[in-house]
């Protein structure tokens, strides 16, 4: 494992491949074959959704293997209690669907990085003041680019936007323009019954629209 503290790994994150991998649905007997093809494809940043099978075994393993290349945490983390068991587990960066201030809180206290989801300024200020590190931009497909190029002229440029639902490599370049900091992926990206090479396919094809859009 790193030295490094879990906000210094994000941000190193954010400078490099700031994409969020949410494996929703996967189980502990896949998730390590899975996590190394992410990694390998470049992925700093992985998140298992607290409602996906044994979750906290998926993030052990998880953060067991692959702790010293990349930021392993839980999405979907609903309750304040679950910031200490995702920490428990090896994990340390908390994702959200939505703005609970009290879990926002909970992981500033804990130490470790939270995105959590947001669907309006008013709910983004509020979870950057609570200590939020950035902002999931959930869901995107209700947030398109010209609507994220008019929080951005709010948002300061240092806070991370991170749409997140429905993203494509195709749509990527677009949101960015419009003042994206990053993206996460979930269904596009791992979904159950797809296999390794299909992920990694997938993966790397995220990872090459992102450095696309940084080159342009």
């Amino acid at each position: 494992m790193t030295d490094l503290t879990p906000k210094a790994i994000f941000n190193a994150a954010l400078a490099s491949t700031p994409l969020i991998a949410v494996l929703r649905w996967i189980t502990p007997d896949e998730v390590e074959g899975v996590g190394e093809v992410l990694v390998e494809a470049g992925f700093k940043l992985i998140e298992v959704p607290l409602n996906s099978p044994d979750p906290y075994e998926s993030i052990r393993r998880l953060s067991k293997r692959f702790g010293d290349k990349a930021l392993i945490g839980a999405g979907t983390v609903m309750d304040p209690v679950d910031v200490k068991k995702v920490q428990d587990a090896g994990g340390r960066l908390i994702v959200m669907p939505h703005a609970d201030l009290d879990v926002v809180r909970a992981a500033y206290w804990a130490d470790l990085p939270c995105v959590p989801g947001v669907a309006t300024p008013t709910e983004g200020f509020a979870a950057m003041a609570a200590g939020a590190v950035g902002l999931k931009v959930f869901p995107a497909e209700a947030i398109p680019p010209a609507a994220l190029k008019a929080w951005r002229a709010v948002f300061a440029k240092h806070i991370p936007l991170f749409p997140t639902g429905g993203i494509v490599p195709e749509t990527m370049a677009d949101y960015v323009e419009a003042g994206a900091s990053g993206f996460g992926t979930g269904g596009r990206l791992y979904a159950p019954g797809r296999t390794v090479e299909e992920v990694r396919a997938r993966a790397q094809a995220y990872v090459a629209a992102w450095h696309a859009t940084q080159a342009a």
